[in-house]
Order: C-alpha cells, then structure tokens, then sequence
C-alpha cells in the first residue's frame, strides 16, 4: 500500500556460509545480509538489534526489532544462488527518516486506511492521528512501524516480538498485548504468527508491509512479474483511496489476476480505479476459507522464482510500488529503490471496516484473542 506519508545486546550472527561463499551455494552478486552492527543502537531507551534466521535450505533472513522490520530475505533462485527478494536499507537510520515508506515493517494498530481517522465503538467517537492527507494510514505517526519491539529468538529460525500498545495510543482505545512470531520453516517458507488481547473494546488489523521483487530488491521493475490473486472482487475507493462499500467485480478490468498475468500487461489502462491509485493500490477480496489457504502466487521468470502467499484473513492488499522515486539512494547495497520497483502482497481485514458496517468487523473485546498467520512460501519449480 501506498507509503506516502510524512511521518515522523548481544547480537545474533548471520550463518557466515552464505554471506560469504565458503560452502557451495551460490551467492547472486550483491547479495549479503545487513551487517549487525549498524543495527545495534538505542532509540527511546530501548535496545535496537538486527536477528538472523535460517533454514537447512539455504534461506536466510534478518529481522530488525524496530518496527518488526523484514530487512531482508535470501531464497535461491532457479539456479541455486541466493537472491534478496525484499527490499529495505542497511543500516537502523534508513528506517528512521521522516519520508516513510515502511519497508517490511509491522503495521498496526489498524493497518490500511480509516476514513478522516475517525471510528465510533460502543457509542463513543474516537480520533485518530491523520498522517495520509485527511485520513489515518498504517496506525498513524506512532505506529507499530516506528516502536521497539521486545525481541527473543528461541532458535536459528524462529524470532519472537512483542509489543504493548497502550490505551490512547495514537489514539485507538484499550491496552493492547501484541505478539508476532517469525519462522524461516525448513519448507522455505517464512511463516508470520500474529497474536493480541485487549482489555477494553478496540478495532485491530494487522499486517506485514514488506516490498517483494523476485527478481532481486533493487532490480527496476515488478511489471515483468507474473500474479495470480484468487479473488472475484475488489473494494473500488474513492479519490483518497477510502473505500465506497461496495464490492466491484473483476471480470473483464484490468484488476482480473485469476488467471497468471504480467502485472505491467494493464496497469496503464484507461480506468479510474487505475488512475486513483495511481496503479494497482487496492484490496482483493478473497474467496472465503474457514482454514488458510493461498491468495496469490508471484513468479519471476527472470530468476525462476516463485511465491505463494497463504493466508486466514479475508482480503489482500495489492500495491504496485507506485509512489517509489528511485531519488533516495540508501537501499541496500546502495541501490535506489525506483517507480514500481517492488510491490506489497498485504493480508489483511479490508480498509476502513471500522466505518463499513458490511465489511468484516474488525473489533476486538476483552477476554477475545486475535489471531491469524500469513505465509510466504518461496520455490522454484512449478507445482
């Protein structure tokens, strides 16, 4: 989804072999994880670290604390080198700028978008933070993006954080215990656990906002990329990108990715969901499944790669990358980060359910758990 907004230890060592060359997997070139140094530093009196993770596959990934950040992810392409497929910067300062794009990061307490950030409950109004023009976006400027996590990792691939939210942050209701388990699974796939509990009434949609190109995170475009979504619907919006209520179907538009299609193949069409989102910017609604299924696939034909996003939630935000610049130069390996470089797969609840009493609720009570899982399976040959 669009990041346009104005906002704002010991460390664990990453397994040397890939980074390094010394055994015989292949290292694509310019691919290397985050050094943890630049990430070792202290924001609001809190320890910042980077933690790495990895599986007897080969696949490895380094996960910063701060804001829950993806920073990157190294699967093997379909010649067995390893590629970065998200994209994210190399040091702590890269995620700290006032230009937020929230590269991998957790978002909450409502990721997408509220309406003027405004939402009533059990009979009283309550104000958000508004940090995307009239609107809230991602949880506002005190987001989980920009929050020290509590980190403990149990073993080599799995990451624990844990975050506090606090009655009246950026303005949401309730005390709220969140959870989220990271797991590189020996299937090659990165596994997202959410958990939360509340002690007062409140409205919660969690996500992950991590920018995939499967070609490689600084390579120019996601538009040569093949996308199945299994969706029949999406939810138009309006001018701010809100949405109308209503359900629109995709047969016959360009937001028809049933069937696997180049993402560059329409997305300049002559049409006004098009033009609003300045591309693909928009919630897919999902065919409805009691038990986690996949929503979409992603294939490179460049690297031979393949990604399957399974999911529990009830929607997938599609955001092609649209206001990417390419102007700042501090991704990884100094690369920059152009117009429609990358894109974002985000599960989710739809936007603004809060205000849309035909959408899903999104309401979380005390003596309820939140909990859903996303993953992001990583192969090479078709099934």
């Amino acid at each position: 989804m669009a990041g346009t907004a104005a906002i704002l230890s010991s460390c664990h060592q990453p397994n040397a072999s890939s980074s390094n060359g010394a055994d015989s997997t292949l290292v694509a070139a310019g691919t290397a994880l985050p050094k943890a140094a630049a990430f070792k530093k202290t924001v609001d009196g809190k320890e910042v670290q980077l933690y790495f993770l990895k599986n007897k596959a080969g696949s490895e990934a380094a996960i910063t604390n701060f804001g829950g950040r993806l920073v990157s992810l190294l699967v093997k392409n379909d010649k067995g080198e390893l590629v970065d497929v998200v994209l994210g910067h190399d040091q702590l300062e890269g995620y700290q700028k006032k230009q937020e794009f929230f590269f991998g990061a957790l978002v909450g307490r409502y990721a997408n978008r509220i309406a003027a950030g405004k939402f009533s409950l059990d009979g009283k109004t309550y104000q958000l933070q508004l940090n995307d023009g009239k609107n809230t976006l991602h949880g506002g400027f005190d987001g989980y993006y920009k929050q020290v996590w509590e980190a403990k990792q149990t073993d080599d691939h799995t990451l624990e954080l844990s975050y506090l939210s606090k009655d009246g942050e950026a303005g949401y209701p309730g005390n709220l215990q969140v959870k989220v388990i990271y797991e590189l699974t020996e299937n090659n796939e990165l596994k997202i656990s959410y958990q939360a509990t509340t002690d007062k009434a409140t409205v919660l949609n969690l996500t992950n906002h991590a920018y995939f190109n499967l070609n490689g995170a600084g390579d120019s475009t996601i538009t040569d990329h093949l996308l199945t979504i299994n969706a029949d619907e999406i939810t138009p919006v309006d001018e701010t990108l809100i949405p109308t209520g209503k359900l629109e179907k995709v047969n016959g538009t360009p937001f028809d990715f049933t069937k696997p299609t180049l993402i560059g193949a329409r997305i300049n069409d002559n049409n006004e969901q098009l033009k609003r989102g300045k591309g693909y910017d928009h919630n897919f609604v999902l065919k409805p499944s009691k038990d986690i299924r996949v929503a979409a696939t992603l294939h490179s034909t460049k690297t031979g790669i393949y990604m399957d996003v399974l999911t529990e939630e009830p929607g997938l935000q599609f955001y092609s990358g649209n206001f990417l610049t390419g102007k700042e130069t501090d991704g990884k390996g100094n690369k920059s980060y152009g117009y429609r470089s990358a894109l974002c797969l985000e599960t989710q609840h739809f936007p603004d359910s809060p205000n849309q009493p035909s959408f899903p609720s999104t309401v979380l009570k005390p003596g309820q758990e939140y909990k859903t899982t996303t993953v992001y399976k990583f192969y090479t040959e078709k099934k």
